[in-house]
């Protein structure tokens, strides 16, 4: 995609969209750990329509003394110590993800990243959590606001889970590719996109 000279910046009040999906092993940000997460980047085009313009993932080792809820794990069907994983740890993931989104926020002329999720209390709770065990002392990303799409979906198209929201949106959903923290994250990014290039046509109808 061919980034617009006019920096989003501008449009969320100095903050850049970033969709988060996270998978855990339980709802416990303190004791238990993440497994994946993964950043999506949605920038402008040279006409100003949002579209995804990068994709991160890491795949995350358990931090030390974490605890593993075994429904979280079949739930997920994430097995944690699978040797194709190639897992990092927490602190090499965060900076993993961290290095293109500070950038991105560099070029779209934001001071943070926002992030927007599904239900993204879950998500941010557990990014926070991370952030903090890692001692990582600069986090790119709001420490508390965030975009909800469940509350999007819900206006937009009177859904809330995502996988009615997508159908509803029009997106093809596959659940046997859903619960990986990279699909639900470009799901998630391609209905944030759908439901803002929506807004931005009816701003220009209503003017015309």
């Amino acid at each position: 995609m061919q980034i617009s000279h006019t920096p989003l910046g501008n449009r969320f009040r100095g903050y850049l969209p970033v969709v988060v999906d996270i998978e855990t092993a339980g709802f416990n940000a303190k004791k238990n750990p993440l497994l994946e997460i993964a950043a999506v980047i949605v920038e402008q085009d040279s006409e100003g329509w949002l579209g995804i313009t990068e994709k991160h993932h890491c795949n995350i080792v358990p931090f030390k003394n974490s605890e593993l809820d075994e429904a979280a794990l079949k739930f997920t069907g994430i097995d944690p110590y699978h040797p194709f994983r190639m897992a990092v740890d927490e602190k090499e993931a965060l900076n993993q993800l961290f290095a293109p989104i500070r950038a991105a926020v560099k070029r779209n002329e934001c001071k943070r990243a926002i992030l927007v999720g599904h239900n993204p209390a879950f998500d941010i709770n557990f990014l926070n959590a991370a952030i903090d065990r890692t001692q990582i002392k600069r986090s790119p990303f709001h420490p508390f606001s965030s975009f909800d799409t469940a509350t999007l979906g819900g206006l937009v198209f009177g859904q809330t889970v995502l996988a009615k929201i997508a159908e509803a949106a029009g997106l093809e959903w596959d659940n046997q590719r859903a619960h990986s923290a990279l699909y639900d994250a470009e799901q998630t990014a391609e209905l944030f996109c759908i439901i803002y290039n929506r807004w931005k046509k009816l701003l220009a109808f209503e003017a015309a």
